[in-house]
């Protein structure tokens, strides 16, 4: 008997929008048409025949529609659903939580006219309560009814009632509010319920604005699905939840608010943020914790983490620990607070390091049992690192990081195998070094995305959402010598210092006076390549090497001796020498304007020999396009 749809499917959902629970919902198999992916969603038609209706799927199907096990024009039984109203249309849009696949794809879309009573036979609509529980039974005389064998005596209400019995209050509210997966939230939802476990915890801020003083924090919520939201609370709701929410536990809440989400501050993939105020009702659930998923990573090797500097996203990573430094204080220049700070370096597969910064709690706490356990080189999942450009590449903790050690994850077995077998004997590098190559042998990262300058200053978005980075070979064509090149600097931590009251230099991030300083180079050069120029922004240890010394070996040739001439000479001798350069390319904005801002991350000389291989790979790509 051939597989088909249910009759009137699209009817029986449209009168029952949303179900209290899956054993409510009769069978309702539907017919897949317009299968297509939509974000990072599948939507479809869900058809019976007569009738369609929008939908989407659960992403835990996406999987099973990569594979071709949910195919276009093929079959699906939903097992649970919600239907939303879409804003501004009269339109329904159903929300699949859970299905399964029923049958491939057909040979034709399925139309009422096409359809046999003996598949509506087949698929048939559920009795009702009060009909009478006989079923039919042929044989050579004809049709007999018979009662139905084996029949519970008890209603439905009583074994609800029985059910419900001594539960912990959690369980009595999954059973009598329907929970809501976290896809099917928007902001025209009405009331509404989730079961998530808190992922992440943001730490208590304090804010000053037009309007008054207040508290905020963040946290991030993941659902039975693997979707996640974040949800901000401030001010009575930032207070009377802080200490209510513990992470990896799992909660009821309802009574929230949601609105599209900034995408400015978006650390979740989802299009929404929730908002908790002092109504809203959150509670634990006890005992329920192995159906929702833990902390959710997606990890970046640390070679990889290159077009993340300086930028808005953050990411999460998975290593073994090589190193942990001891405990540091770092006075913040806000409030002259004292905040600890801890590094570890962290290597990975790749067999590069990177430096961790563990700020706040996580330095003490979570940083003290590492530096105890360092030389079992224990294995790390951190979430939520900041990038920046200390040493080429850093990563940092912020108020929402969470570090896992020796975490029971594949990810972490797999890390824990390759080390112990491979990795403990071999040699590493920092992810900093394959930005900055030595003149011994050309990084390869100095190859890989060359560019020329007519790509960058003829693309003026480059860098709009984060620095965009390449790789050049150009020629210094201009230092103007009038130029403020470099800047008084402390000795301890580099930063700007000012002339101290009667003798030495005041460092207002160490605090103290010295009696001398450094000068740092803060130079901007034209380079020129063959098909254009651009100006660039480097920095004390560029421009070191494309000068050819240090800014006070230059200060000196320029004021201790007097000699202004011995100065631009010695600029000049820096023009028209080639390098390669690593370079960002960010947005900044200048009067109202934004303006293109190229900094040199890296420099090195031309090593020959690599660039007649780039050359002559180069020449093979124009051979062979493919």
């Amino acid at each position: 008997m051939a597989k088909s749809v249910s009759q009137d499917a699209i009817s029986t959902i449209l009168a029952n929008p949303s179900p209290d629970s899956s054993s409510d919902i009769p069978e309702i198999v539907v017919q897949v048409l317009d299968l297509k992916l939509t974000g990072n969603r599948y939507t479809f038609n869900a058809s019976d025949g007569k009738m369609k209706l929008r939908a989407i799927f659960p992403s835990n199907m996406s999987s099973e529609i990569i594979t071709g096990s949910v195919q276009n024009k093929g079959l699906v039984r939903i097992l649970d659903y919600t239907l939303n109203d879409i804003p501004n249309k009269s339109e329904k849009y159903l929300i699949v939580t859970k299905c399964e696949v029923v049958s491939p794809a057909l040979e034709t879309e399925i139309k009422a006219e096409v359809e046999t009573e003996e598949h509506d036979t087949v698929l048939k609509k559920p009795k009702l309560e009060n009909e009478a529980r006989y079923e039919a039974k042929a044989d050579a005389s004809g049709i007999i009814l018979k009662p139905k064998q084996e029949i519970v005596s008890k209603s439905a209400a009583q074994i609800v009632h029985e059910q419900r019995t001594n539960m912990a209050p959690s369980s009595r509210m999954a059973m009598t509010r329907r929970v809501h997966p976290l896809v099917s939230l928007n902001p025209y939802q009405g009331n509404w319920m989730i079961k998530v476990r808190l992922t992440s915890k943001g730490n208590m801020r304090t804010y000053k604005n037009a309007r008054g003083e207040g508290c905020v924090f963040n946290v991030e919520l993941t659902d039975e699905d693997g979707t996640q939201i974040q949800a901000t609370m401030f001010n009575e709701a930032a207070r009377k939840f802080y200490e209510k929410f513990q992470l990896g536990k799992v909660y009821y809440i309802s009574r929230g608010t949601l609105k599209v989400a900034n995408k400015q501050f978006k650390t979740v993939q989802n299009d929404y943020e929730m908002t908790l105020n002092e109504n809203s009702v959150v509670e634990e659930a006890s005992n329920e914790e192995t159906f929702i998923p833990e902390t959710k990573f997606n990890f970046v090797p640390i070679d990889q983490l290159g077009p993340y500097v300086n930028g808005r996203e953050l990411v999460d990573i998975i290593g073994v620990v090589q190193g942990v430094n001891p405990v540091s204080n770092i006075k913040r220049k806000i409030d002259n607070e004292n905040i600890p700070k801890r590094d570890l370096i962290v290597a990975d597969e790749t067999k590069k390091t990177v430096v961790v910064s563990l700020w706040n709690e996580l330095a003490n706490n979570v940083g003290q049992e590492l530096f105890d356990n360092a030389d079992k080189s224990p294995i790390v999942a951190i979430k939520s690192l900041k990038v920046g450009d200390f040493q080429g590449v850093s990563l940092s903790t912020l108020g929402k990081s969470s570090v896992m050690i020796n975490p029971d994850i594949p990810e972490a077995k797999k890390l824990r195998s390759w080390y112990d077998s491979e990795g403990k004997g071999s040699s590493m590098a920092s992810i900093g070094s394959g930005l900055s190559p030595s003149s011994k042998n050309g990084a390869r990262s100095m190859y890989t995305d060359r560019v020329s300058l007519t790509h960058i200053t003829s693309n003026p978005s480059l860098g709009d959402e984060k620095p965009a980075f390449f790789s050049i070979k150009a020629f210094i064509s201009l230092i103007r010598p009038e130029q403020a090149m470099w800047y008084r600097a402390c000795k301890t931590c580099s930063k700007k210092v000012t002339e101290a009251v009667g003798s030495g230099y005041w460092c207002e991030g160490c605090q103290k006076n010295d009696e001398e300083c450094n000068l740092r180079y803060i130079m901007v050069s034209k380079i020129s390549d063959t098909r254009g120029e651009a100006w660039v922004s480097a920095f004390n240890e560029e421009a070191e090497k494309i000068v050819g010394c240090s800014a006070d070996e230059l200060d000196k040739l320029k004021s201790e001796q007097g000699d202004i001439d011995g100065y631009q000479q010695k600029l000049k001798e820096a023009t028209w020498v080639p390098h390669l350069f690593r370079v960002s390319v960010a947005q900044n904005e200048y009067n109202n304007e934004k303006r293109q801002r190229i900094t040199v991350r890296a420099v090195a000389p031309i090593n020959f020999a690599e660039e007649s291989r780039f050359l002559l790979e180069e020449i093979k790509k124009m051979r062979n396009p493919q």
